[in-house]
């Protein structure tokens, strides 16, 4: 790790939908902290809550149908308690936000420079042609070529990677010391991709911010990533360094997202598939080790009534003893068969 100061502390964090009469909670007691020059990946299935996450740091849900309880600590104020009006001198400035569709984040009817000058205008105090002159050295910072044109133009002119990198470009207008990049290379190529993701990580030299990256692609994460965070239906189940997380993976979900990605080498035609789906919002279990119905060969005297984070080695933390009893199907029973055969 290439620093240990802390920029972030969430603790105990619960962000719950309103369904008709009662809140359920899609982020259901999380605690992260994230530090200055780290790239903290989180990972998971759609639906466990990551986006959630994200946007319960930066404050963008209706308040009249979410709970946010918990601590979202930064520079010793508690973000789950702000008003948008708090919220609104922090976003942008303090912490920039890359969403994941790209077209849906900007306005169709403004020009892609007006975009970027619009968090120059609220935060600094920079004359006309400051900001203009910022907005070009962003679009040249972000890689686009020829910046005095493209600033012309509207977002419906320009590729998807290019309106990834003008998304880029806003969130890192004025510098902030934490970003949030939500599934930042979805629907990309893999050569667009390759180069968001080295546009980040040189982003992130420069200005030494701390990035949180959401994503489901365990190869991004492997790529760029300092430390993890699994997530499964509202919960971390696994945190560890990428290297140890990728060298000794723990938690049967995080195992079984290892087992499910192809392998080149591998003899097995069959792709492996983890069993069941994620449960919905209303019917996921509050009690009990909540990827148990998925393992239900695993007993359940394996599992703990509340599971824990535990950690296991330094740095290296994992929820409920059932990682110490796992197998994927068929492995005990393809042991026995293979000792047999050589007796």
């Amino acid at each position: 790790m290439r620093t240990s100061e802390e920029l972030l502390k969430i603790r105990d964090l619960h962000t719950g939908f309103r369904i008709g009469d009662a809140y359920f909670d899609a982020v259901d007691g999380v605690s992260l902290t994230l530090r200055e020059n780290e790239i903290l990946a989180i990972v998971g299935e759609s639906g466990c809550g990551k986006s959630t996450l994200a946007t319960s740091i930066i404050g963008l849900h209706d308040h009249n149908k979410t709970r946010v309880q918990g601590e979202i600590l930064y520079k010793d104020k508690n973000l789950a308690k702000m008003t948008e009006d708090d919220f609104n001198d922090i976003r942008g400035l303090e912490i920039g936000m890359i969403f994941q569709d790209p077209l849906s984040a900007l306005n169709p009817l403004m020009r892609i420079g007006e975009q970027i000058e619009e968090g120059l205008i609220y935060h600094t105090d920079f004359n006309k042609e400051k900001r203009q002159a910022r907005v070009l050295e962003l679009l040249n910072q972000v890689g686009i070529p020829n910046p005095e044109r493209v600033a012309r133009q509207f977002p419906h002119q320009l590729s998807g990677g290019m309106r990834q990198r003008v998304i880029i470009a806003i969130a890192i207008s004025c510098k902030p010391k934490i970003i949030i990049a939500d599934e930042p290379t979805t629907a990309l190529d893999v050569t667009i991709q390759a180069q968001i993701l080295d546009l980040l990580i040189d982003l992130q030299k420069e200005t030494g911010a701390g990035i949180i990256l959401i994503t489901h692609d365990l190869g991004v994460v492997a790529e760029v990533a300092d430390r993890v965070a699994v997530m499964y239906a509202g919960q971390i189940i696994e945190l560890a360094s990428v290297e140890e997380l990728f060298a000794n993976p723990k938690h049967p979900y995080t195992r079984s997202l290892f087992n499910s990605i192809p392998q080149m080498n591998s003899e097995n035609e069959k792709l492996n598939v983890i069993e069941g789906i994620v449960p919905s919002l209303m019917k996921l279990p509050r009690h009990g080790c909540r990827f148990a119905p998925r393992i239900s060969w695993v007993p359940e005297s394996a599992h703990e009534t509340e599971p824990q984070l535990h950690e296991i080695s330094e740095g290296h933390f994992v929820r409920c003893s059932c990682h110490e009893h796992f197998y994927f199907k068929g492995e005990k029973e393809d042991k026995h068969h293979e000792l047999y055969a050589n007796q």
